[in-house]
C-alpha cells in the first residue's frame, strides 16, 4: 500500500524541481544575454540570479507548496516569515555564488559560461537543502504555528 504522505513528497519533489529547471532557464539565458550585452559575468550573475530567484518563490509558492491552506480554507498567498527566510537563504546562496563565480572565472581561469555552469551545481544543492528544511519544511511550519 503506498504512503499517502510519500507521494505528496513525491510530488511536491518533482515540482520543486521544475520549478528549479524554469529559474536555472530564466538565470542562464539572462546572464547570457547581459553578458553579450557588455556587462560584467559578476553583474550579470546578481541580475539574472535575482530573476531566477523571483521566479523561484512565486512558482514555489503557489505550485509546489500550493496545498497549504489557511484555517480559512483558502491559500495564503504571502507569508511574511516565510518570505524572509526565503529571501535570507538566496541572498546567502547569492553570496556563494558570486564568490565561486568571481574564484573560478578570475583566479581558476576558467570561461564564464563554464564556470557559471559549475557554480549552478552547487547552488541548487545547497538551495535545495535550505528551502526543504527551512523556507517550506515541516520544522519551519511548525515553528509559525507555535509562534501563532
Amino acid at each position: 500500500m503506498r504512503d499517502n504522505n510519500s507521494g505528496r513528497v513525491a510530488a511536491q519533489f518533482f515540482k520543486f524541481n521544475a520549478v528549479g529547471l524554469i529559474n536555472t532557464a530564466i538565470d542562464f539565458t539572462l546572464f547570457t544575454l547581459l553578458l553579450f550585452a557588455g556587462v560584467g559575468s559578476l553583474g550579470a550573475q546578481a541580475i539574472s540570479y535575482a530573476a531566477g530567484t523571483t521566479n523561484s518563490y512565486i512558482l514555489n509558492k503557489k505550485i509546489t507548496f500550493a496545498d497549504k491552506v489557511s484555517a480559512q480554507g483558502r491559500q495564503n498567498i504571502f507569508n511574511l516569515r516565510q518570505f524572509i527566510r526565503f529571501a535570507a537563504l538566496n541572498l546567502s546562496v547569492l553570496a556563494l555564488s558570486l564568490t565561486l563565480l568571481f574564484v573560478l572565472n578570475s583566479v581558476v581561469g576558467l570561461p564564464p559560461l563554464i564556470s557559471k555552469l559549475l557554480v549552478t551545481a552547487v547552488t541548487v544543492i545547497v538551495n535545495f537543502i535550505g528551502s526543504r528544511k527551512w523556507v517550506f519544511g515541516k520544522q519551519a511550519y511548525f515553528n509559525e504555528k507555535m509562534e501563532a
